[in-house]
């Protein structure tokens, strides 16, 4: 499995209205879509749940990396870049992907992304963020779980869709969900 995410910043005097509109109106173009796990269509606006940015920031648990390529090379990825300029992808290498049967309730998203330093044991980070993500997926609200890393960065994200608006640390960014899109 691969998690993808990317990010448009938009000015911070951006109607917000006309991203939510696109979700409305787009987001149902990707339900079945193949190999993909879940898409997330995320969106912050500035002064809201600790957002500093007005931003439109879908994520995607892919079940198999060809889901991945075929997005990117298709016509919805070229839509959406024509639109807002081509973004800079980030992809992870997922250990855990969990998703309930009701995550199209999600309306909120949490996102970590933590530094692995060069003394862990991968292998032991690897079992405690499965374990993590595991867990996290039997708390009330959690929705989705997924814990991921990025190897030419060395960087871990711990991501989650909620029904509800999680109470969080500082260093987690919190999303609203516009749609949620399944295979």
């Amino acid at each position: 499995m691969i998690a993808m995410q990317y990010a448009f910043t938009l000015p911070a005097d951006y109607d917000m209205a006309i991203i939510d509109r696109r979700i409305r109106d787009k987001g149902p173009m990707t339900d079945g879509f193949p190999k993909l796990g879940f898409k997330a269509y995320l969106t912050a606006r500035k002064g809201e749940l600790g957002a500093t940015d007005n931003l439109y920031a879908p994520f995607y648990l892919w079940r198999h990396a060809e889901g991945a390529s075929d997005f990117l090379c298709g016509p919805g990825f070229e839509a959406v870049s024509q639109s807002f300029g081509r973004p800079q992808v980030a992809t992870w290498i997922v250990w855990h992907g969990d998703v309930a049967p009701d995550v199209t309730k999600a309306r909120f998203a949490t996102r970590e992304i933590l530094p692995l330093g060069t003394d862990v044991s991968l292998a032991s980070v690897r079992e405690s963020e499965t374990a993590y993500a595991r867990e996290r997926l039997d708390q009330p609200g959690v929705l989705a779980s997924v814990a991921a890393f990025d190897p030419s960065g060395w960087t871990m994200v711990r991501f989650a869709l909620h029904a509800d608006a999680p109470a969080v640390s500082p260093s987690t960014r919190i999303y609203r969900v516009g749609h949620v899109s399944l295979r």
